[in-house]
């Protein structure tokens, strides 16, 4: 204990999980961003403007981000 504070790890228990969370997150919206593309560039494939990897891919991103920031920014109740 130093001033009255017990030493350990900087983030509590719910810290970590809220930042595995968001982890998970962050590469599982990566994974739906991929795929879509040709081996052939002269062959177009409209796949790569489709609703998963335009719209969906980033909401699910950006959302990690946001758990990753709340568990970084939330007080841990055992510190």
């Amino acid at each position: 204990m130093i001033n009255g504070k017990k030493e350990g790890f900087a983030f509590g228990k719910m810290n970590y999980q809220l930042l595995m969370a968001g982890v998970i997150l962050i590469i599982i919206g990566f994974i739906l961003m991929s795929g879509g593309g040709s081996d052939d560039p002269k062959i177009y494939n409209p796949a790569i403007f489709n609703f998963r990897r335009i719209t969906l891919a980033p909401i699910v991103v950006l959302s990690g981000f946001a758990v990753v920031m709340l568990s970084v920014m939330k007080k841990a109740k055992d510190v």
